[in-house]
């Protein structure tokens, strides 16, 4: 079974919703990194020298290749990030192998049965 890394850069206030978003594509977990800070393609003013940074999170999910695309759209759609400019980002890598997994590729194989 072949995986992807889809990896989310998301505001703090969105994380729940894409989180949730993306288990009903069929993403099966995901790690939560908090606190992050980005800064896009026109960088936020500040206020008497105080920065007025957004505080971000990074979204991972290890998913079945096959799954990928959809849960990507999807985190696309419900996060806003083509329609909302600064909303967040999101990305998938090809993963070479991976570990720790076994629990989860019975449940896998049954779910994309008909796509393999």
């Amino acid at each position: 079974m072949r995986f992807k890394l889809i990896i989310a850069f998301v505001d703090d206030i969105t994380t729940d919703t894409v989180l949730d978003a993306a288990r009903e594509a069929g993403a099966t977990g995901a790690t939560v990194i908090n606190h992050a800070r980005g800064e896009g393609l026109k960088k936020k003013k500040t206020f008497m020298g105080l920065g007025l940074d957004v505080q971000r999170d990074v979204i991972l999910w290890l998913v079945e290749e096959h799954m990928s695309r959809h849960i990507l759209e999807t985190i696309c759609e419900v996060g806003g990030f083509n329609t909302n400019p600064g909303q967040g980002i999101a990305i998938q890598i090809d993963v070479e192998d991976a570990v720790g997994v076994a629990h989860q590729v019975e449940k896998l194989t049954n779910d994309i049965k008909d796509q393999i």
